[in-house]
């Protein structure tokens, strides 16, 4: 336990010392500010609006908005993720910090395993405090309060987590610049699996929707995501539930009861891949 510790608290060090967190906290500041400036002027917008027979017009402004705060959550908890692990492994390599460690007397699972810890950990603080602040904005300033609360927090952890066990198992087989872009890259793909979804139920199209659950199963942050997008307005029914289905950058669908259980596997077997090559690795 105190060898993890040490590695967590090197991590950390690490970046405090390249000013990661600096450039998140000043990025999480601006979107929140601007988040806030946006939903008030929309709100104040919509207000005098008459909506559309069978819509409820304050849970479909509420929750579009909230549903792009979660959005712009799970964007900045990807940066933060990515940051925090890019180099965990190629670049502490090149500066020559990892062979004494890995050799005496952490060892190569040790390491990976508690740079992965200490990612998820400094993560697991900072999406819930973001999603939090965010909720706290829309419901000031509107009357729309979310179905569910603490689910849709937990799934866009769990996103989160996917992407740092992606980034680490890059980190053992690409140079730090290449890992970035290829993590970057994947969650990319991602969003776009969750466009053609939205594609796909305004044109009832089987293929679209097909290729995009499948492809949000490959890349469970996605899944995780529509997920916690539908558990927000749970509740909602009719052309609200029908228009809601077809929000941002992903669409709110049901993840059933297979989710959690293969995003756990999910990440047992890329962390699995990670702890493999490492071990193989030439340093």
């Amino acid at each position: 336990m105190s060898a993890v510790t040490t590695i967590v608290r090197y991590a950390i060090a690490e970046s405090v010392r390249r000013r990661i967190f600096l450039v998140v906290v000043l990025l999480t500041a601006a979107f929140l500010a601007l988040f806030w400036i946006g939903t008030s002027k929309i709100y104040q917008d919509t207000a005098s609006i008459v909506p559309p027979a069978g819509i409820n017009a304050d849970t479909l402004v509420g929750a579009t908005l909230f549903g792009l705060a979660m959005f712009g959550t799970l964007f900045l908890g990807t940066v933060l993720a990515i940051f925090l692990t890019l180099g965990a492994i190629t670049g502490d390599a090149e500066r020559g910090i990892l062979q004494p460690l890995v050799v005496r007397p952490i060892g190569r699972e040790t390491f990976l395993l508690s740079r992965f810890l200490g990612a998820v950990g400094v993560c697991a603080v900072y999406v819930p405090l973001v999603y939090l602040v965010a909720l706290g904005i829309v419901t000031v300033e509107g009357p729309w309060r979310p179905d569910r609360v603490v689910m849709p927090a937990l799934e866009l952890m769990l996103a989160v987590t996917v992407v740092v066990s992606l980034s680490m198992l890059g980190a053992v087989f690409l140079s730090t610049t290449a890992n970035g872009v290829a993590v970057f890259m994947i969650f990319g793909a991602g969003l776009v699996s969750g466009l053609l979804g939205q594609i796909g139920e305004a044109l009832n199209s089987h293929t679209l929707k097909s290729i995009a659950h499948d492809a949000a199963w490959v890349l469970p942050f996605e899944a995780l995501y529509q997920d916690g997008l539908h558990r927000i307005t749970a509740d909602s029914v009719g052309f609200t539930r029908f228009a809601l289905q077809l929000g941002p950058f992903g669409g709110a669908q049901v993840g059933g009861h297979w989710l959690l259980p293969w995003t756990f596997v999910y990440l047992a077997g890329v962390l699995g891949l990670a702890l493999a090559g490492f071990r193989r690795r030439d340093l």
